[in-house]
């Protein structure tokens, strides 16, 4: 008879726990699965940019970076939502350490001229701050519980530099110049990302050299066609 009353109260005692804890389940609030997502980002990218397109004798010199961010929408165009087009508007900023120098006659013509190797140069340094608006057909492995996941994004990216400045100094003489009528302000690149959850990897290729067909040393176009590497992070 012992047996059987302890052996009663354990079964009590199991139902009652298991109807209290289907009733705290019934009162939970339940989660729920946004099957309408979208993989709106905010993303920071950072690179190292080199030149090609460049006339003779011309040479990167020290670290030649850049730094851009903005946001990008993401508009998803398949039933699995894997597949999207984004567009985005950002700002960029890049520097360009050579020994192409930039300067101005007094008529105010530019001055396009490659610093000879014997001049002790403390800097010789273009900058440019750019707009820029992105558009990617982004293909990823997400899902509306994945946050970690694959993508390749590729794209092009539409730009305008809205301020620009060419420094030089060697010993007592600076030279800055902020007036180049010769520079193509209007950018467009093509883009390549890939990689996985936020840190990626990404290349950017200019379509149009830096300077217009104007711009000369000696009768040599100047060119300059700039090429990115770098890391990117997105973030939701």
């Amino acid at each position: 008879m012992r047996f059987i009353s302890l052996l009663l109260l354990f079964l009590l005692g199991t139902l009652s726990s298991v109807a209290q804890d289907k009733k705290q389940t019934e009162n939970a609030i339940p989660s729920v699965v946004d099957s309408l997502y979208r993989e709106d980002q905010f993303y920071v990218g950072l690179s190292f940019n080199l030149i090609t397109e460049q006339p003779r004798s011309f040479s990167q010199n020290g670290f030649s970076g850049g730094l851009h961010m903005g946001f990008i929408r993401d508009m998803p165009i398949n039933k699995r939502r894997n597949l999207a087009i984004g567009v985005g508007l950002g700002v960029s900023t890049n520097t360009y350490n050579s020994n192409l120098f930039i300067g101005e006659e007094p008529s105010g013509e530019t001055i396009f001229s490659i610093i000879d190797d014997s001049i002790d140069i403390d800097r010789n340094r273009f900058n440019t701050n750019l707009i820029e608006m992105p558009i990617q057909l982004r293909w990823r492995t997400s899902t509306p519980t994945n946050y970690s996941f694959w993508r390749i994004y590729a794209g092009v990216k539409f730009s305008y530099i809205y301020y620009y400045k060419a420094k030089y100094k060697s010993g007592g003489n600076s030279v800055i110049q902020t007036d180049i009528p010769e520079l193509n302000r209007l950018r467009y690149a093509a883009t390549l990302t890939l990689g996985h959850s936020s840190f990626n990897a990404f290349v950017q290729y200019d379509l149009i050299t830096l300077f217009r067909k104007d711009a000369l040393i000696d009768n040599q176009r100047v060119n300059l066609q700039p090429i990115k590497f770098g890391i990117e992070f997105y973030i939701l």
